[in-house]
């Protein structure tokens, strides 16, 4: 078994999950006791999203590419950001290590390929949503991407920094996501990605008018696969 290089507490509610469903996944395909082999570097989100807000995407790169150099010091076969936000800065993270970087985007293509959509929504945080980092790993894979207009993109962001990172899940949030992923739905999106790591801890597939297709769930297991392949 290899072992995964978490980068992670962007924020820690969402890591938890990553570390529960890698683990669950190891168990499911090994059986007996086995769980997974992990390293966990996890920041100090407070000091990532003051570089996100003032658009100092160098100094995130390098807060992270030094974590990210730690952890593959200590033993780290793969590496994998716990967040989508933060791909926007995968490539410069890449550049400082030798082992590789398992990338969100990627995974999500490959679920959205095996699912055989073509047209996705994307939610997210505004970075997410409105910059090309992420989209164009889906674009380049012949999938079409609608993001919300721009209250609602405010609303989605609002919702992930005020309330999700801070472990709050309010049924009026949740109420307003349903609402905005009908209003895509509308424009012809076959499935929705929860684009960043917290929202699958308020939208889960139920609540949805359109298929789930969860990043956090699609990247731990991706990751938990290749370290047993």
């Amino acid at each position: 078994m290899k072992t995964l290089g978490l980068l992670g507490g962007m924020s820690w509610e969402s890591t938890v999950t990553y570390y529960q469903i890698i683990n669950e996944t190891v168990k499911e395909e090994l059986g007996g006791l086995h769980s997974a082999k992990i390293l966990l570097y996890s920041v100090d989100f407070a000091e990532i999203e003051a570089h996100q807000a003032s658009g100092a995407w160098d100094k995130s790169a390098e807060a992270l590419g030094n974590a990210a150099k730690r952890l593959e010091k200590a033993g780290a076969d793969y590496l994998v950001i716990c967040t989508n936000t933060m791909h926007k800065v995968a490539p410069q993270i890449q550049s400082q290590i030798s082992i590789p970087l398992i990338h969100i985007a990627d995974a999500t293509a490959d679920a959205l390929e095996d699912a055989g959509v073509k047209t996705v929504a994307l939610l997210g945080t505004k970075y997410t949503m409105t910059q090309d980092f992420y989209k164009d790993k889906l674009t380049d894979r012949g999938i079409q991407v609608l993001v919300p207009d721009g209250p609602d993109i405010e609303t989605v962001n609002r919702v992930i920094y005020d309330e999700l990172c801070r472990g709050i899940i309010s049924p009026a949030s949740r109420a307003s996501y349903v609402e905005i992923i009908g209003k895509l739905k509308d424009k012809g999106a076959q499935g929705v990605i929860l684009g960043c790591t917290e929202i699958g801890l308020l939208i889960r597939p139920e609540d949805s008018p359109l298929p789930v297709f969860d990043t956090t769930v699609i990247h731990a297991k991706k990751a938990a696969h290749m370290a047993i392949a």
